[in-house]
């Protein structure tokens, strides 16, 4: 929980560079990439993780490997988290910024879960129909479970919308047991 709302501080300040710099996305871009790689490769992992090195050594080198490619104000902020040991952080902080760039840009993520595979036009369908039932752009990310037998499973949040047949029947067979009444 603390580590949360640390990487959720550091989430809010990075948007704040990134509004200053007009480039919400590009820099939710630049900080998944470096938590992306931070996952994928053990030896930076392993460099940012090591008590050996110190905090100006880290922030030397990471500013050398990234002078061309990223921002200025990026690297220093990057900086910035090595200084204060949050750089292990650096994945839920990307998290968590992206969450509060799809809360200014108004959009919210769905997962859908359905029988088989969607087409094409079926996932436009869905993403249009949510997006019109929540007033807001949701982006749904689809799951495969054939126990749904068909319909959808629709889950935002703390929210579940289930219309599968799968409930359905369940329903049907409660109140068959149950007689009439």
């Amino acid at each position: 929980m603390r580590e949360t709302t640390i990487a959720r501080n550091y989430a809010e300040t990075l948007l704040s560079l990134a509004r200053k710099a007009g480039d919400l996305r590009g820099w939710g871009g630049m900080i998944s990439d470096v938590a992306n790689a931070m996952q994928i490769d053990r030896r930076l992992r392993i460099f940012l993780e090591s008590p050996r090195i110190d905090a100006a050594q880290k922030s030397q080198i990471l500013a050398k490997a990234f002078q061309d490619r990223m921002p200025r104000l990026f690297v220093r902020y990057l900086q910035a988290l090595i200084a204060h040991r949050r750089q292990l952080l650096i994945p839920v902080i990307a998290r968590e910024y992206l969450d509060l760039v799809d809360q200014v840009e108004g959009r919210m993520h769905a997962n859908v879960v359905v029988a088989r595979e969607p087409d094409a036009e079926t996932r436009t369908v869905v993403a249009r129909e949510l997006s019109r039932s929540f007033a807001k752009e949701v982006v749904p990310h689809f799951a495969v479970d054939p126990r749904v037998l068909g319909g959808l499973v629709v889950r935002v949040g703390d929210t579940v919308l289930d219309g599968s047949i799968q409930r359905r029947l369940e329903r049907l067979r409660k109140r068959m047991v149950s007689g009439p009444q």
